[in-house]
C-alpha cells in the first residue's frame, strides 16, 4: 500500500516507502507518540501527533500512544487523563491499550544488568556536580570516574543495593561505559539510573531508582517493535547513544528518524514556560484559550480539522522554522466559515427605539443559519419596537467612508427593515449617548426595499425584549512581538500582551441561545467566531469565547503601527 495519491509527500514518507519496497520489517509500519506526563500537549505536539498517527494510517500500520512516565517527581495523572483526551479529540485512535515506560521497568532493569555484566556500566559514587564538573566540554575530554574501572560483580551488588533502596537520593548513579573522550558529550558515560525516592504515580513505592530518559527512550521503542522512531531534531545527537545501547544489548533496533519541531509565533512552546505561566497566573489555566496548548484551542473553539489542516500545511522538514500565527488563524477561519452557524449577537448594546413600530407587537423574521448551507435551516428572530445595536455602528458625527447609522441617515437591520434615525438621547450627566430613535419603513420587511432604493450600511441587532445577556470574552495573542524569547536580557514574561483578554458581561445575544451546549461554535454575524465555554457556561446564562475574527485584524493593527 502506498501513500495516497492526495497526500503531500516529504522525506519521511520517502523512507518508509523505500524501506517497504525493500521489504524492511516486513514492509510493517509501527510509530509511537510518546509523550511526557509533565504537562498539557501543546500545537508542537499536535505536529507530531498527526504525522505518526497520519503516517501509520497511511500505511495500514499501527501507531502506539505511549507515557514515558520516568520522572515521578514532574508528573501527575492529570497530565496523563489530558493528554489521553487531547489525542482522541484530535481524531486519532491507537493501536491497543495506552502504554506507559513504566510498563516496561522491570524489563529494563534486567537489561541494565546485562549491560553491567558486558562490563558496559558501571556504578558511580560522584555528585551529579562532579559528574558535570568532569564530563568535559566541546573542545576537551572529559575525565573518567575514579571507580570507572569496577569489577562486575561490585557492580551488580551495588546495583541492586541501589534497587533495594540502601542509599540515599544523589549518592549513586549507573552510568553507561562508553568513551569519556568522544566528541559526542552524550557518549561520555552517560548516566542511566538515579536513585529517587519519590512516590510514581503508577508504580507507587515499588521503585527507587528511575531510568534515565536516553537509557529508557530506545528500549521502549525496541520492546514495543516500533519500526519507525520519529523525533523532533534535538535528538538527532542522542541517536548514536540509543545505537550504542541497542546494538550492544544485541535487541531490536527500530530506526530513529528526526523532523524539524513546529515555532509559533505570538507565543512559547516551552512545557517549563507555559507551566509558569498557569503557576503565576497569568493565565487562568492550562486549557486558557490564550495558551497554545491542544485544550486551550479547543476551548477557544478550534475544530480538529483545523489543526489538522493548520499541521499538514505547514509541512514536514529538517529545517527548523517559526510559522505565522496568522496561517493557524486562517486554518480556523476556513473551517468555521464552512461549518459554523451564523447567529446575531451584540457585544456593546445601544438601545434604539422605533417610534413608528406599533407598541406591544412582536412579529417572528425568518433567518438562515448558513448563507452556503440550506442543510442547517433557519431560525425565527424576534423583532420588536426596542432594539439593541452595536455602539460602533451609531456615530453622531460620522467619518468619511462610516456607511452605519448617524443622524438622518438610512441604513438595514440584518433580515428586517430598513430604519433611519431621527433623535438622540443622552445622559444629562456625562452627555453621552444613551440612546437613539428611528423610524422603520414597513415596506422594507426581509431588508429589502420595493422600490429598488440602496442603503450602503447592514447592522445587527437583537431585540432588547427577548435578548439573552451574556458574558462575552474577547482573547487575543498571548504576547506582543512575535518571538517573546529572542532577547536573553528580557525575560519573557515582559513581552505578556495586557489587552489578551477583554470580557464584556453585558452582551446581548439572540434568544435561541440562551441554552447552547458547550463547545457549540458559531459565527456572530460581523463580529467574529464564538464558542460556547465548555466550563463557565450554564443554561439561561451563556459563556462566549472569541475564536478568531473575521479577518486577521491584528496584522492590520501592527501594521497600522508601523
Amino acid at each position: 500500500m502506498s501513500a495516497s495519491a492526495d497526500k503531500p509527500t516529504h522525506f519521511i514518507r520517502q523512507i518508509i516507502e523505500a524501506d517497504r519496497a525493500a521489504g524492511k520489517h516486513g514492509g510493517r509500519v509501527t510509530t509511537r507518540f510518546p509523550p511526557e506526563p509533565n504537562g498539557y500537549l501543546h500545537i508542537g505536539h499536535a505536529k507530531s501527533i498527526c504525522l505518526n498517527f497520519g503516517l501509520a494510517g497511511d500505511y495500514g500500520g499501527e501507531c502506539i500512544l505511549r507515557f514515558d512516565d520516568t520522572n515521578p517527581v514532574r508528573e501527575e495523572d492529570e497530565y496523563v487523563r489530558a493528554i489521553i483526551e487531547d489525542v482522541a479529540w484530535l481524531g486519532f485512535r491507537w493501536t491497543g491499550d495506552v502504554r506507559y515506560a513504566s510498563d516496561y521497568f522491570d524489563r529494563m532493569y534486567e537489561l541494565a544488568e546485562a549491560l553491567i555484566g558486558k562490563g558496559l556500566a558501571y556504578v558511580d559514587d560522584q555528585s551529579a556536580e562532579e559528574i558535570r564538573r568532569t564530563r568535559g566540554t566541546l573542545t576537551e575530554p572529559g575525565r573518567p570516574s575514579p571507580v570507572r574501572d569496577r569489577p562486575v560483580a561490585e557492580n551488580l551488588a551495588l546495583f541492586r543495593r541501589m534497587r533495594a533502596g540502601e542509599f540515599a537520593d544523589g549518592t549513586r548513579v549507573l552510568r553507561a561505559r562508553i568513551d569519556m573522550a568522544s566528541p559526542n558529550l552524550n557518549l561520555r558515560d552517560p548516566v542511566m539510573y538515579r536513585i529517587l525516592h519519590a512516590r510514581h504515580h503508577r508504580t507507587a513505592d515499588r521503585w527507587c531508582i528511575y531510568p534515565m530518559y536516553d537509557w529508557a527512550h530506545g528500549l521502549e521503542d525496541s520492546i514495543e517493535g516500533v519500526t519507525h522512531s520519529i523525533c523532533t531534531l534535538e535528538f538527532a545527537d542522542h541517536r548514536p547513544l540509543y545505537d550504542w545501547f541497542l546494538d550492544s544489548l544485541g535487541v531490536f533496533h527500530p530506526q530513529q528518524i528526526e523532523f524539524a519541531r513546529l515555532n509559533l509565533d505570538y507565543t512559547v512552546m516551552s512545557k517549563r514556560k507555559l507551566h509558569q505561566l498557569v503557576t503565576d497566573g497569568h493565565v487562568r489555566g492550562w486549557d486558557d484559550p490564550r495558551m497554545p496548548t491542544i485544550s486551550g484551542l479547543r476551548r477557544r473553539g478550534c475544530t480538529p480539522a483545523a489543526i489538522r489542516d493548520f499541521c499538514e500545511r505547514v509541512g514536514v522538514t529538517r529545517k527548523d522554522t517559526t510559522i505565522e500565527m496568522g496561517l493557524l488563524e486562517n486554518c480556523i477561519r476556513e473551517d468555521l466559515d464552512r461549518s459554523a452557524a451564523r447567529v446575531l449577537a451584540v457585544l456593546r448594546p445601544l438601545k434604539v427605539v422605533i417610534e413608528n413600530y406599533p407598541p406591544g407587537e412582536v412579529e417572528e423574521l425568518d433567518a438562515p443559519l448558513h448563507p452556503n448551507d440550506p442543510a442547517l435551516g433557519s431560525r425565527r428572530l424576534p423583532f420588536a419596537r426596542e432594539i439593541y445595536i452595536e455602539q460602533d455602528d451609531f456615530a453622531e458625527d460620522p467619518p468619511p467612508k462610516f456607511f452605519r447609522l448617524a443622524p438622518g441617515r438610512e441604513v438595514r437591520l440584518r433580515y428586517a427593515y430598513f430604519i433611519t434615525c431621527t433623535a438622540v438621547i443622552r445622559d444629562p450627566a456625562s452627555g453621552a449617548v444613551t440612546e437613539l430613535r428611528c423610524r422603520y419603513d414597513p415596506a422594507t420587511r426581509g431588508g429589502n426595499a420595493p422600490d429598488g432604493r440602496k442603503v450602503k450600511g447592514t447592522l445587527h441587532w437583537v431585540s432588547a425584549a427577548h435578548a439573552v445577556t451574556a458574558e462575552v470574552r474577547l482573547y487575543d495573542r498571548l504576547f506582543t512581538v512575535p518571538d517573546p524569547e529572542h532577547d536573553d536580557k528580557v525575560h519573557f514574561l515582559a513581552h505578556i500582551n495586557p489587552d489578551s483578554l477583554a470580557v464584556i458581561r453585558d452582551a446581548r445575544v439572540e434568544p435561541g441561545l440562551a441554552d447552547a451546549a458547550p463547545e457549540t461554535r458559531l459565527q456572530f454575524e460581523r463580529l467574529g467566531y464564538f464558542c460556547v465555554d465548555r466550563h463557565d457556561s450554564a443554561p439561561g446564562r451563556p459563556v462566549f469565547n472569541r475564536t478568531v475574527t473575521l479577518r486577521d485584524t491584528w496584522a492590520r493593527i501592527q501594521g497600522a503601527g508601523r
